[in-house]
């Protein structure tokens, strides 16, 4: 099993999206199913979705690790997206992520 940060990307916006997964080989599936269903927790990624349908997004992981009984797992994805989430700045204009409290 893979851990990891993944990236969403509209492509007709250029928005994008960073989260962590400590099961990627089913996440899109999941997000897709959440997505479809009108479920998904982001909301202004949900309304996209909805008026530009699947084909206008996809699905990149940008980091990988395997998963080992003694890596602190959520600790680990933390670390992993927060580094992603400053280097990208998913933020705003630039995608749907909310910015980090100050």
């Amino acid at each position: 099993t893979y851990m990891g940060v993944y990236k969403i990307t509209n492509t007709v916006n250029g928005k994008i999206y960073i989260a962590t997964s400590s099961n990627l080989k089913s996440r899109w599936f999941t997000i897709c199913q959440q997505l479809d269903m009108g479920r998904f927790v982001i909301s202004q990624l949900q309304k996209d979705w909805k008026e530009l349908g699947e084909k206008a997004f996809t699905y990149e992981v940008i980091e990988e690790k395997e998963v080992e009984e003694s890596t602190d797992t959520r600790w680990e994805l933390k670390q992993m997206e927060k580094e992603w989430l400053n280097k990208l700045q998913p933020y705003e204009d630039k995608g749907y992520n909310r910015p980090p409290k100050e």
